[in-house]
């Protein structure tokens, strides 16, 4: 039989959660709480969170930024704070600040090293990212912005539960390539199914401009650099176009990209 039928029959399992009300009681002083997610991997959801956490912090916010992606921290790297460790009291962890108003808290904190891998099943990374959550004191904050791992698993459905009913919305994060929106519209499916508000689509690595003149240009029979026989032609024939932007697509957009696929999903 099933070892947790004792359990289930006394009611045990219906038990509430202490975490949760001490989750909900320690994020109940944060004011907005956004979930950065793609479903897709290496689109730039952590470039993304860093950056929105600048932007916010630089308008006055109090702003706090937690790396739930416990498997690949990328956030301690972006942000500078390599090295750092989290200072624990009796209010709980104190994140780690990039400014006075800028609070970050990651498991890449926690890592004697760096590089040393999490070898971790679903219920223990379920009971750091709740932990993480309950203990950590961001205290009065205007935003959480929440940096989540690809796919639509354990990490995920964890934070959705422990945040119950008090998610701002989603920012979704994709790249204009099918095999990026493939997974991207799975995690729409999964916002809408949790009851999670999509705030907007962020299409990244669309493109690339830069000024002509810091473009290295390669000859395409041997792969010799040759930029510095083109900048002195231009310079000798149209010197004006050495100040002029060239673009790029880094990935070329299917079916209409990100966006038609936002308006698609409404």
């Amino acid at each position: 039989g099933c070892p947790n039928q004792a359990s289930c029959s006394s009611g045990e399992a219906r038990t509430p959660d202490a975490t949760a009300a001490t989750t909900t009681q320690r994020l109940s002083a944060i004011e907005n709480k956004i979930l950065v997610l793609s479903g897709k991997g290496g689109v730039g959801k952590s470039t993304i969170s860093a950056q929105l956490a600048f932007a916010l912090a630089g308008r006055g916010y109090q702003v706090g930024l937690l790396d739930a992606d416990l498997t690949g921290p990328s956030i301690p790297l972006m942000l500078g704070l390599q090295g750092q460790s989290v200072h624990q009291s009796a209010s709980g962890w104190s994140p780690v600040y990039v400014d006075d108003n800028l609070g970050v808290m990651s498991i890449g904190f926690l890592l004697p090293n760096s590089d040393d891998p999490v070898i971790w099943r679903g219920p223990k990374k379920t009971a750091l990212l709740r932990q993480l959550l309950a203990d950590v004191d961001w205290q009065q904050l205007n935003y959480l912005l929440i940096d989540t791992p690809p796919g639509t698993s354990d990490e995920h459905i964890s934070i959705r539960q422990a945040l119950q009913n008090s998610v701002t919305g989603a920012i979704i994060v994709s790249t204009p390539q099918e095999a990026s929106m493939q997974d991207v519209r799975k995690m729409i499916n999964f916002c809408r199914k949790t009851n999670i508000p999509v705030l907007g689509v962020v299409e990244n690595m669309s493109g690339y401009t830069a000024p002509l003149n810091a473009v290295q240009v390669t000859d395409p029979a041997n792969g010799a650099d040759v930029t510095a026989q083109l900048h002195a032609v231009l310079q000798e024939h149209a010197p004006e176009l050495l100040q002029a932007q060239a673009a790029f697509d880094v990935f070329p957009p299917s079916g209409g990209g990100p966006a038609a696929m936002a308006d698609a999903f409404g």
